[in-house]
């Protein structure tokens, strides 16, 4: 047991009440009780990880492979999009769709044909966007601003 001073005298109090009243917050545990804690934590993510490993097992492996490309495909639509445009992000994420794509095609089952597709869209945007981008840093050195 532990003392408390207050404007009304000393009143004695448990460890846990003086943490309360001292201003730690409710959560005060022992070291022992924030071992347990970390263990139980650890134990749950294991679980967790565990059952995640077992969705994935459960999938298609061309399943999941197409929602990677689904990423890539994200990916580079973004930086496409981006203003100005990241081309050299969108080539990159391009060239990782276009080598899953363009290496296993027919492995990839129902998702073949849509990625292909999607793959085809990316590489023309791809060359529109960088068209225009170098017809704008053309005509940016051909018509220089007025001073």
């Amino acid at each position: 047991m532990s003392s408390l001073w207050t404007p009304d005298g000393e009143h004695e109090v448990t460890t846990s009440t003086a943490a309360g009243r001292s201003g730690a917050s409710e959560g005060v545990h022992s070291p022992i009780d924030h071992q347990e804690h970390e263990l139980e934590t650890s134990r749950r993510v294991v679980e967790e990880m565990e059952a995640l490993e077992a969705e994935l097992l459960a999938a298609p492996a061309e399943e999941v492979i197409a929602n990677h490309c689904y990423g890539l495909f994200q990916l580079a639509a973004i930086h496409l999009g981006h203003q100005p445009p990241n081309l050299s992000a969108a080539r990159l994420a391009i060239d990782a769709f276009g080598a899953i794509v363009d290496s296993l095609d027919s492995r990839l089952g129902a998702h073949s044909e849509t990625l292909r597709d999607g793959l085809a869209q990316l590489r023309l945007a791809f060359v529109q966007i960088s068209a225009a981008q170098s017809a704008q840093a053309n005509e940016a050195v051909a018509d220089p601003p007025a001073l």
